[in-house]
């Protein structure tokens, strides 16, 4: 039960129809729209979800679906049922055009029937008849017309029929050439054709210079049209066969007309089915756009939303690039009212309408834009009063009008019932209106109604805070800025700040003071306390993002202290490795210059010359080894690079010159390539070191050679389906080097959906990777979670 009967205009439901309806391909499924009922069967509606959760799940993987030919034929099938009666060439075209599409539908969800099971249950039912397109095929074109071979006598008369004209033609063009040499016929005239027959236009006051038939004149009177005598026997044998071609096409859609009219019943059903998947379709691409989702589905009156947003909200502030605050609330049995307070504007109203919406479009089948970690379930009756409900032909006032929607409620509401207040007891004397809406109240919790109601009432703040399964809320505010926050908190009663609104406007302080002086002492220390504890709160909630930003930034530097302690472990760890090197490559050559010097001082006996020479090779090795030892202090990566700079790319063995440096980048020169590099992915290296590595050429060609080939085979993708895990991240390893080495912005690996499992090790090694900055699934219509967009610092 829903009360008022307007209710679907004050949450926002009408608009939502209407969206369904612009996303309707065909005539039925947009009837199936407007006959859309909420439910509270719990088997009815968790059926109409998962059927929308499988379309949509359809159109996320980009799957071919026919999206054309939803024909209405409805018509043409009421006048087959006539006996005696037949439909034309063009209402089989689209016969045989929307079966066709009926046809792919059904061959979809066979094939598809694991991955899509509720929608091949839906379609398992029906049944097309076979080889009845085909036949349609065999006899109309695609431009509804009757093919000549249709049937074998209808393409003999349409032979003779060509033949005739064309001899008619000849004699009938010979006769007006005749005519147009003697200037009986009106300048610029032609032949043309009056009641079915050819006839030649002539000026009236030579019509009886040409022997003939008159059939009609021009509105003047100064041109008759004239059927030669000659050609009319002619002419009498075309209209002839003319009537046996018309004949025999009737006779052919009759014959075809009898053999649809045999399936009429299997056909009805098959066109039913193809209106409910069109309306399915259209509420799927509907929760694509409102980026809905599948909540669990409960067996009690409950409403757990997470994450919710209104809708209508959503796409409209998605137009202009504004995001919706989300809702996070609980109804169930333990927390069963919840009474929404706070200042006006700030988004109490919109606050009942989400929850009022989300419920009814979960209750008529359609997604709903909540986390799926919600829980929704299915609620008998929903009752609200929204809106001012003056009647001025009922003879009612506003509250007299509320008074009446409260009496309905009690007379008819339960404990699954969903009543949705607004502004609860309002219209009336505040003291009057405040006792009669805590004295509905009571009755309402006595019920056991789950809902949420709105108030600026002290009394019923104070009476939700007093009884069971009734809960206060409150509308967030910034007391600094005076600006609502449209953020629903739990647990406490909300203000509605009139006095510092009035501050904040500007009204004098001496009518303020007096106001807080009527209003009394009790009620103002009550309001003063809301007040007091709504700014301690906001300070706390300052101080923690305050906590929360200094320990993100403590994270950051951390983080940025480890990768820097780690790159200098690695440094030095690559220092000492090459100072030993280069001490036991000097130890090795110094060693056996000394055994070279001792054999030849023996050898010659120690003559002082010899020996002086012996004592200058030594001299030329000390300066020698004096000169290279400077060369073990390498250099680390944290030295600055400049302009000019030999380098080293970081993980390769490739050497290279800075051209030029562009913030956080470099171009390098390596060989013949030029190519833009990170600067924290390059190490200084000097001259001599570039120098003796390109020394040779040959390692220096093959590199520029195997560069500048990776460079013009690189691809924006990376394709690994099918591909083991182990061979997976290797080839992703290696294809993210190739990527930074080339400087590229964003790559895309296809990984393909399946069960998830390579998409899972994919992004494991991503997230460990120093270089990206972020990765996300690719946009639905491109691929959606097949395909992981990556992006590097």
């Amino acid at each position: 039960m829903i009360y008022p009967a307007e209710i679907e205009s004050k949450l926002g439901m009408d608009r939502v129809r209407e969206l369904l309806k612009e996303k309707c391909l065909s005539l039925p499924g947009s009837e199936r729209v407007d006959s859309m009922q909420m439910s509270a069967d719990r088997e009815e509606v968790g059926k109409w979800l998962s059927q929308t959760w499988e379309f949509a799940g359809i159109l996320r993987s980009g799957d071919s679906f026919p999206s054309s030919n939803y024909l209405d034929v409805r018509n043409s099938m009421k006048k087959a049922r006539t006996s005696g009666a037949f439909l034309d060439a063009e209402e089989f075209l689209d016969i045989r055009r929307s079966l066709d599409t009926i046809d792919m539908m059904i061959s979809f969800f066979e094939k598809q029937r694991e991955s899509y099971p509720r929608l091949y249950e839906l379609s398992s039912p029906v049944h097309l008849p076979p080889g009845l397109s085909s036949d349609i095929q065999r006899i109309v074109d695609e431009e509804g017309k009757i093919k000549d071979n249709a049937s074998d006598r209808l393409s003999a008369i349409r032979k003779d029929l060509r033949q005739q004209q064309q001899q008619l033609r000849k004699s009938i063009d010979s006769i007006f050439r005749e005519a147009v040499r003697n200037e009986y016929v009106p300048e610029g005239a032609s032949i043309t054709i009056r009641d079915g027959r050819m006839v030649i236009p002539v000026l009236a006051e030579y019509k009886r210079r040409i022997k003939g038939f008159i059939h009609d004149e021009s509105a003047t009177g100064q041109t008759v049209y004239l059927e030669p005598a000659a050609v009319l026997e002619a002419n009498n044998a075309l209209k002839e066969l003319e009537y046996a071609e018309s004949r025999e096409i009737v006779r052919i859609l009759m014959s075809l007309t009898d053999r649809l009219r045999d399936h009429l019943p299997d056909l009805k059903k098959a066109y039913e089915w193809m209106g409910i998947v069109d309306f399915i379709r259209a509420k799927a691409r509907v929760a694509i756009d409102m980026e809905a989702e599948y909540p669990v589905i409960s067996d009690e009156a409950r409403t757990k939303l997470i994450n919710a947003r209104h809708p209508l909200l959503f796409l409209n502030y998605r137009k202009s690039g504004k995001t919706v605050v989300p809702l996070t609330l609980n109804i169930d049995k333990g927390q069963r009212l919840i009474i929404i307070s706070g200042p006006n504007a700030g988004g109490k109203s919109v606050c009942l309408k989400t929850v009022g919406l989300l419920q009814y479009m979960w209750q008529c089948g359609l997604l709903v834009p909540a986390s799926e970690e919600s829980t929704l379930g299915i609620y008998g009756s929903v009752f609200i009063d929204i809106g001012d409900e003056q009647s001025i032909e009922n003879d009612l006032s506003t509250y007299s009008s509320h008074l009446t929607f409260m009496k309905f409620f009690l007379e008819n509401a339960s404990r699954d019932s969903l009543i949705l207040i607004d502004e609860f007891g309002t219209g009336t004397d505040p003291l009057f209106g405040g006792a009669i809406a805590e004295s509905l109240l009571e009755q309402f919790v006595q019920r056991g109604c789950r809902g949420i109601i709105t108030t600026h009432y002290s009394n019923i703040k104070k009476f939700a805070e007093q009884a069971e399964g009734v809960i206060n809320g409150a509308m967030k505010y910034d007391i600094k800025a005076l600006e609502p926050l449209y953020v629903l908190q739990l647990g406490k009663p909300g203000s509605s700040f009139s006095f510092e609104v009035a501050r904040k406007i500007g009204l004098p302080s001496g009518i303020i003071d007096h106001a807080r002086d009527l209003l009394g002492s009790e009620q103002i220390s009550a309001e003063d306390l809301i007040v007091r504890l709504e700014k301690r709160e906001q300070r706390v909630r300052e101080l923690e993002t305050e906590l929360r930003t200094n320990e993100r930034e403590a994270a950051r530097l951390r983080e940025k202290y480890e990768e820097l302690y780690e790159a200098l472990e690695s440094d030095k760890k690559e220092i000492l490795k090459k100072a030993r090197e280069e001490a036991s490559d000097l130890l090795s050559r110094t060693n056996r210059e000394i055994e070279k010097t001792i054999r030849h001082i023996k050898e010659n006996q120690a003559e002082k010359k010899e020996t002086r020479k012996v004592r200058e090779r030594l001299t030329d090795l000390k300066k020698k080894v004096a000169v290279e030892k400077p060369s073990q202090k390498a250099r680390t990566s944290n030295e600055k690079i400049a302009v000019g700079d030999s380098v080293r790319i970081a993980g390769r063995d490739v050497t290279g010159k800075v051209l030029d440096i562009r913030g956080n980048d470099a171009e390098v020169q390596v060989g013949a390539l030029k190519t833009m590099v990170k600067l924290k992915r390059l190490e200084k290296i000097s001259h001599g070191q570039r120098k003796q590595q390109e020394k040779g050429g040959r390692k220096t060609v093959s590199a520029n050679i195997d560069l500048n080939s990776k460079l013009a085979q690189f691809s924006g993708t990376l394709d690994i389906r099918g591909v083991r895990g182990d061979e997976a991240i290797h080839r992703v390893e290696k294809y993210i080097d190739d990527a930074l080495l080339f400087n590229t912005g964003e790559v895309r690996i296809l990984h393909g959906k399946g069960d998830g499992i390579l998409r899972k090790l994919v992004r494991e090694q991503l997230k460990n990777h120093p270089q990206v900055a972020s990765f996300n699934d690719e946009h639905v219509e491109r691929g959606g979670a097949g395909i992981t967009v990556v992006e590097f610092k």
